[in-house]
């Protein structure tokens, strides 16, 4: 008789170690003809749920009220400090020239070393075969009272369309804010990174999910470890099998979240006593259907949905959004 199971755990997050920064990186942009920034960049303040009317053709309940969890995160302006415009190369993406912005802000010197002088923006015009236009975006978390930190969170981002019409947006943009309704709409999907929970070192059974070993089986007193470490040959100890290691704290992407309403008044969905360990959204916000990984006051970077679905929507018509307290009272 032949054995089988499934084996316990993806392999596809491997290894599992730390994000290197808690700032998440985006490896790839949409292709999109638009001229526009294709990121934005937020804090996770907390969870709520929504009414609305379901507008998916085809669903079992279109037509109907549904209820609806959503994430609620606070998207202070951000603010453009420098361009950067990429050529093609064998070797892929290379910096081809870059300008920084003259006022800046004073708490920037805390997370670089900033430039002391800086290029005329109109000499990136004169460089050739312009592959992509970027720009360096900060966040201003000092806006917020539930983020207790004022040092920016610097990251770039990409800016959509011809790169002529990119770079002339760019600079357009260069030193001055740039507010949430002006890179996504209502009812849009975006793909959201964030940093997981990070749950420190963890043995095999709750890192993989392994099953724990009965008295029956286990030939010691030892139950929550992997039955085995692999076979005779190869002579090692496979990097497949389940071990234990660090849990959490990983960079992780979840796709097609859709925006369900884009606000300027916190008080609009900030609950009663505020979301629990962040406070009052007193900024403009954004509410994405679903969950988001992170903690609450972690950044959460948002992109253009780079693999939109196919299924056909409506529009958005939210009917209450629940302002109930979320302490239990």
């Amino acid at each position: 008789m032949k054995w089988h199971r499934p084996r316990r755990g993806s392999l596809g997050f491997s290894p599992r170690k730390r994000a290197s920064s808690i700032i998440p990186r985006i490896r790839a942009w949409p292709i999109t003809s638009e001229t526009k920034l294709l990121g934005f960049a937020g804090y996770k303040a907390g969870m709520t749920h929504v009414v609305m009317v379901d507008d998916r053709k085809n669903s079992p309940t279109y037509g109907e009220e549904i209820v609806v969890p959503v994430t609620v995160i606070e998207t202070p302006p951000m603010k453009v400090m420098g361009i950067r415009v990429y050529r093609q190369t064998p070797y892929g993406l290379q910096i081809a020239g870059e300008v920084w912005a003259t006022d800046l802000d004073q708490y920037l010197s805390r997370r670089l070393n900033l430039p002391k002088r800086s290029r005329d923006p109109e000499s990136l015009r004169k460089i050739e075969d312009i592959a992509e236009v970027r720009v360096i975006t900060y966040t201003q978390p000092y806006l917020i009272t539930g983020v207790p930190k004022k040092v920016p969170d610097v990251m770039e981002q990409k800016v959509g369309g011809d790169p002529d019409k990119a770079l002339d947006y760019a600079i357009e943009k260069l030193g001055k804010e740039v507010r949430v309704g002006e890179v996504f709409v209502e009812g849009a999907f975006i793909d959201v990174l964030g940093i997981t929970k990070g749950k420190g070192f963890q043995g095999p059974v709750k890192r993989w999910g392994v099953i724990t070993l009965d008295a029956k089986h286990a030939r010691s007193s030892k139950h929550r470890r992997v039955g085995t470490l692999g076979p005779w040959n190869p002579h090692r100890v496979r990097w497949t099998v389940p071990q234990a290691g660090q849990m959490g704290f990983h960079q992780r992407t979840e796709y097609n979240k859709r925006i369900l309403k884009i606000g300027e008044n916190g008080s609009e969905i900030t609950p009663e006593g505020g979301f629990p360990h962040y406070g009052v959204v007193r900024n403009e916000f954004i509410l994405v259907s679903g969950s988001v990984p992170g903690s609450v006051k972690r950044l959460i970077r948002m992109r253009d949905a780079i693999r939109p679905p196919a299924r056909i929507y409506e529009g958005v018509n939210l009917l209450y959004i629940s302002t109930s307290s979320k302490q239990g009272r």
